[in-house]
């Protein structure tokens, strides 16, 4: 397990894709602002849920994000497009609503931080977010992520079209004590 100052990150257990997919993925809203695909209904228990992770898959690393005290599932975590020739890698998470405004978010990113440049070894992380989440925009920036620019209307959500934030951290501007 990978460990922050409150979470960790685990391999997904079988047990975690239930509530996973019942306090977020059925969360047709929250679906809507957090992924670039379109919102489908999954049956529970199928093999096509997009919780269930395939460990073949090299391009994406997915973590279930847990309480360091206690052990309860909080949320996901993912490493993903991790490109091993120009070494770079995106983040992305999500969090339970009942586990949000706790500081999990910025722990979440400092631990992929961790994995992403030590672990992996890659040069570049990259975060894409809608610019009124002022959550993983604050996480981002406490570790050190800085606004590279704004993607004007590029995300459709729930019938309109957003602006999405890219932000970006290298290697050597990263500071592991930076969770702020």
């Amino acid at each position: 397990m990978l460990m922050g100052s409150k979470v960790g990150l685990r391999a997904r257990h079988e047990d975690d894709i239930p509530i996973l997919q019942t306090e977020l993925y059925d969360d047709v809203v929250n679906y809507s602002r957090s992924e670039v695909r379109p919102w489908l209904p999954i049956t529970p228990g199928s093999k096509e849920s997009r919780l269930v992770v395939d460990d073949t898959e090299q391009r994406h690393a997915q973590f279930s994000v847990v309480e360091l005290d206690g052990g309860t599932l909080v949320g996901t975590a993912t490493l993903w497009n991790i490109d091993n020739h120009n070494r770079s890698a995106h983040i992305g998470l999500g969090l339970l609503p009942s586990s949000r405004s706790k500081g999990y978010g910025t722990d979440v990113v400092a631990v992929l931080c961790h994995y992403g440049f030590v672990v992996r070894g890659l040069q570049r992380l990259q975060i894409e977010t809608l610019s009124d989440n002022a959550a993983m925009l604050r996480s981002a920036e406490r570790n050190g992520f800085v606004r590279e620019g704004v993607l004007r209307s590029s995300a459709w959500v729930m019938g309109e079209f957003l602006d999405d934030v890219v932000l970006g951290l290298l290697v050597q501007d990263w500071k592991p004590d930076s969770k702020g």
